[in-house]
């Protein structure tokens, strides 16, 4: 019996040094840095609202990204303006890029190689602008954007590398726990196109739900708006309802992508939240 007691516990030491602890995997840093993708002034904010809100009002618009950082994997969420726009007065639609992502990312110490995800919350131009500067990157896109990518030249420009079958694409049908450890999750939130997606990370301080389009500004949140550039309005509606229950259950810090007024509700870059 003792020698089978014996034998017992070198089995299963050898078993727990070879086998990875998934406690220690959970444990694996998690960081989260707001970069710069631009501004855009809007002259009429009328089209922010099909129920004519906002006719005349003039504001500008953050394009916002994000950068998740969970132990050695990183997610890049959302991609702003185009990147041929960096260092240029504003252009004549009212778009302005101080730099790219990349000369970004290597202030804080990564390449355009380091990222293994880039999540699209959704197609339209002010959030895939610099897509084709992650080629190695997996493309996280909600399948009814990505069947809108394959046939509409529009959207799919930027996204000619994963489209020729260079790169690897995964089409979402549902949510999506990007690092398998449950603390990054791209939600299912369609309505405002046809696969669009927001983000919900859960950081050591808090969770941060990250909206995508689901709303442009505070204002429009207020009234549970959909702007007239929208592909769904019954959808939209019920993510709006599902936005604000999982930002209440989960006291989630809510962040709107375009809103200025939500860019000091994390760090200044460099610096990430924890």
């Amino acid at each position: 019996m003792k020698k089978m007691f014996a034998a017992a516990l070198a089995f299963a030491a050898l078993t727990a040094m070879q086998a990875p602890d998934p406690a220690a995997k959970a444990a694996a840093p998690l960081s989260l840095w707001r970069l710069d993708c631009g501004t855009i002034d809007i002259d009429d904010l009328g089209v922010f609202s099909d129920t004519g809100l906002y006719a005349g009002e003039k504001k500008t618009l953050a394009a916002s990204c994000y950068l998740v950082q969970d132990g050695d994997r990183l997610l890049l969420w959302d991609t702003g303006l185009d990147g041929a726009l960096a260092g240029k007065p504003r252009d004549a639609d009212g778009s302005l890029l101080k730099e790219r992502i990349v000369t970004q990312l290597r202030r804080i110490g990564f390449d355009a190689a380091d990222v293994t995800y880039v999540g699209i919350s959704h197609y339209h131009y002010d959030h895939t602008g610099q897509v084709a500067d992650f080629p190695k990157a997996t493309l996280l896109t909600g399948k009814g954007d990505w069947d809108v990518i394959k046939v509409w030249p529009a959207a799919a420009t930027p996204f000619g590398h994963w489209l020729k079958g260079d790169g690897k694409v995964e089409p979402l049908e549902d949510d999506k726990d990007v690092f398998g450890d449950g603390r990054v999750t791209i939600l299912k939130m369609p309505g405002h196109t046809e696969g669009h997606q927001a983000l919900l990370v859960r950081l050591a301080s808090g969770p941060v739900l990250i909206s995508g389009d689901q709303y442009h500004f505070t204002k429009n949140r207020e009234v549970g708006g959909v702007p007239s550039f929208n592909v769904d309005r019954a959808d939209t509606l019920a993510s709006h309802d599902r936005f604000e229950k999982l930002a209440k259950n989960l006291g989630a810090k809510v962040i709107i992508q375009h809103e200025p007024d939500d860019i000091a509700k994390l760090p200044p870059f460099p610096e990430a939240a924890r």
